[in-house]
């Protein structure tokens, strides 16, 4: 008994450490994977001009970066690109808004969300990230109205479920 503590400790040392071992070196390579790729489209983008998906997918790299101004700039070329009018730019357009949101211009954001609806009435998504810049505005009325039209389109939508939810009390007093 005295000698199976020990063992038994340092087995789970062991089995703690690995299992930190394989969380690191996922992220390891999950970073790798994701600077390799920006570098690629990094390079392709000084040398010629792009698609709107390499726009939008280095514009999304930066977002994830938090690079909020060089993903707008990302964005804007999307917008611009060779081939966008043959493309769906509804992604482009809310993920434009998005980088405005996160950089707290909100006016500005919303201009993105709606036009990102223009091009794609049922982006749930986009619906759902008009709700929340309208929410940061603190204007109640016009939030719900996105959440609940969201949840025509995706009834099962946990966002728009949770939010309409929460401002329909904001809106409705009890009792």
């Amino acid at each position: 008994m005295d000698n199976s503590l020990p063992v038994i400790y340092l087995s789970l040392l062991l089995l703690i450490l690995g299992a930190a071992g394989v969380v690191i070196l996922r992220q390891i390579f999950k970073t790798r994977k994701v600077e390799g790729k920006l570098s690629k489209l990094e390079k392709k983008l000084k040398e010629k001009r792009g698609t709107v998906g390499d726009y939008y997918e280095l514009g999304s790299i930066y977002l994830d970066k938090k690079l909020y101004a060089q993903a707008v700039i990302l964005f804007q070329k999307a917008l611009k690109a060779s081939n966008a009018e043959e493309e769906n730019l509804a992604p482009v357009y809310n993920a434009l808004g998005f980088a405005y949101f996160s950089q707290e211009q909100y006016d500005i954001a919303i201009r993105q969300y709606k036009e990102a609806l223009k091009q794609e009435p049922e982006y749930v998504t986009a619906l759902n990230n008009l709700g929340h810049v309208y929410e940061r505005k603190k204007l109640t009325a016009q939030a719900l109205e996105s959440y609940e039209e969201a949840l025509k389109y995706a009834p099962e939508n946990e966002t728009s479920k949770r939010r309409s939810e929460s401002l329909r009390k904001r809106l409705v007093p009890s009792n």
